[in-house]
């Protein structure tokens, strides 16, 4: 069961590299379908693991492996849509191309179709794959090696397009998240170290570096930390190593960027995540706490500044995951129900954020721009996927009934009985103006006067319509919405058992 999770998407993405792109979209609901089954029936069973001192069923694991391959799943039935109309787009484009406007540079990727729909639909599989590998990683070196192969299957999602701009995207993404893998690298060896001064013989895993983490050298052990959290924060998208997130989220097409956003940067936090386990039961739980809540807020801070000035909206989603993932690393740093806020805030973020670039999707093949004075009246043109963005926008600005506001209610609440009240000021402050940043260019896109570009015109009259009646178009973005308001009222049994567990060690509920 576990070797099919890994093995098959991988086999099924290389294959589909060489086959029709009609076979290829079919192939990748399928794989989507039978890695969600699996999944669930892993998380019922859990069965014994294979090579168990590389590879273990874990709470946070389990948790974050449910959540990829429910996203995954959704999005690869909106993919099969999307690339459909992009190619009816594209035919589009060439019909009018004399009557129309020659378009601005910066929007030309955003007017093209994916040029190779097989390195595309092969290169998300195989990505599946990674991700998996990712959770299901117990042995330190294993996790590292499967976050590295994340970069290397995600690279080509983020140049589909084959652009100047999507280029450059590209080789920012690399090259920064391989510098910052290689600071993981080092934090990894710096623990292996704190083991072998401390003449410990055990297994290089996560597990049992726990049950011995009291006896590791503690100089080592915070240096490795301290290399783990920037190197890992950097893929992670935290600030200042932030810068890749912006560009790539707005090059990639915007399945690739509701996959880079809802489920990769969550495949980062598990190597922090995990090592702060271990930093907690060293009795380190102080040191490696302030360094998170330090920058988780220096995330928040610079997300705030860059949103007040945002004029495209898929890079106004990009910041948002910024500031996210600054909200779930301070969480996590301040410990206890702020902990276990930060999981909550970790579930709801991929769930709201990723049907928020769904519907990003839908207004690029309706106005065919991605800035955001070229959009407007959404409302009138785009109904169902103004309901489906307008109500990720509650969400993921923390307000009830999604389950953001749940996480963060429990992340200001242990902010304040630890004693950190000037941390949490700013928190709450830097909270506010987010919400106004993005508040103000949501009523643009929403409620603001039409754009008079001829292009956005032509495209809205043809697309928008069917995009409307299109099933796979919205459901997709409607169901994570409704999951997530779900979770925020009833959560399963099984499911608070996970989470709580996963935060046993950083002083639990």
């Amino acid at each position: 069961m576990v070797k099919i999770l890994i093995i098959l998407p991988f086999i099924v993405g290389m294959i589909a590299f060489f086959l029709p792109k009609k076979v290829g979209r079919k192939l990748l609901v399928i794989i989507g379908a039978i890695h969600l089954i699996t999944s669930i029936l892993l998380w019922i069973n859990r069965p014994e693991m294979p090579f168990p001192d590389y590879f273990a069923l874990t709470p946070e694991g389990l948790l974050s492996l449910l959540v990829i391959s429910f996203l995954f799943f959704l999005i690869s039935i909106y993919s099969a849509a999307y690339l459909e109309y992009e190619e009816t787009i594209s035919s589009l484009s060439n019909i009018h191309n004399q009557s129309l406007p020659i378009p601005e540079p910066s929007q030309i990727p955003h007017n093209e179709q994916i040029k190779s729909e097989n390195i595309f639909i092969g290169s998300m599989l195989i990505f599946l794959s990674t991700m998996t590998m990712v959770t299901l990683s117990d042995h330190i070196m294993v996790m590292w090696i499967a976050i590295e192969a994340t970069t290397i299957a995600s690279a080509p999602l983020i140049y589909s397009h084959r652009t100047t701009a999507s280029l450059e995207a590209t080789w920012k993404y690399v090259i920064i998240c391989s510098v910052g893998i290689a600071m993981a690298l080092l934090g990894s060896i710096f623990i292996a170290i704190a083991m072998d001064v401390g003449k410990i013989n055990v297994s290089v895993s996560f597990s049992a570096l726990i049950s011995v983490a009291k006896e590791l050298d503690p100089i080592w052990l915070k240096t490795g930390f301290v290399f783990i959290l920037v190197g890992y924060g950097t893929k992670m998208g935290l600030a200042p190593m932030h810068t890749w997130v912006p560009d790539a989220h707005s090059e990639a097409p915007s399945p690739a960027s509701a996959l880079l956003s809802g489920v990769l940067l969550n495949c980062a936090y598990l190597g922090i995540f995990k090592t702060n386990k271990i930093m907690h039961s060293a009795g380190l739980g102080e040191f490696s706490g302030n360094i998170l809540i330090a920058f988780g807020l220096i995330s928040i801070v610079a997300a705030a500044t860059f949103i007040l000035k945002q004029t495209e909206y898929k890079r106004l989603l990009a910041y948002s995951s910024i500031e996210n993932m600054g909200i779930i690393a301070f969480g996590t740093g301040i410990g206890g129900m702020g902990a276990y806020g930060a999981i909550l805030c970790l579930i709801h973020h991929s769930l709201i954020k990723s049907s928020l670039f769904l519907t990003s999707g839908n207004i690029l093949l309706g106005y065919g721009t991605k800035f955001i004075k070229k959009t407007g009246c959404m409302v009138k043109f785009m109904p169902k996927s103004f309901t489906a963005f307008f109500a990720g926008f509650t969400g993921i600005a923390g307000f009830p009934p999604f389950g953001i506001f749940i996480g963060e209610f429990f992340i200001i609440m242990a902010a304040f009985r630890s004693g950190h009240f000037f941390e949490a000021a700013i928190f709450i402050l830097m909270l506010c103006i987010i919400f106004a940043g993005f508040s103000t260019q949501m009523m643009k896109i929403s409620f603001g006067p039409p754009s008079d570009n001829e292009s956005s015109k032509v495209k809205t009259a043809h697309i928008t319509s069917k995009i409307e009646k299109d099933a796979a178009m919205i459901f997709p973005q409607y169901i994570l919405l409704i999951t997530s308001i779900i979770l925020c009222f009833w959560m399963p049994d099984s499911l608070y058992e996970t989470v709580v567990s996963a935060v046993a060690f950083m002083g639990g509920m």
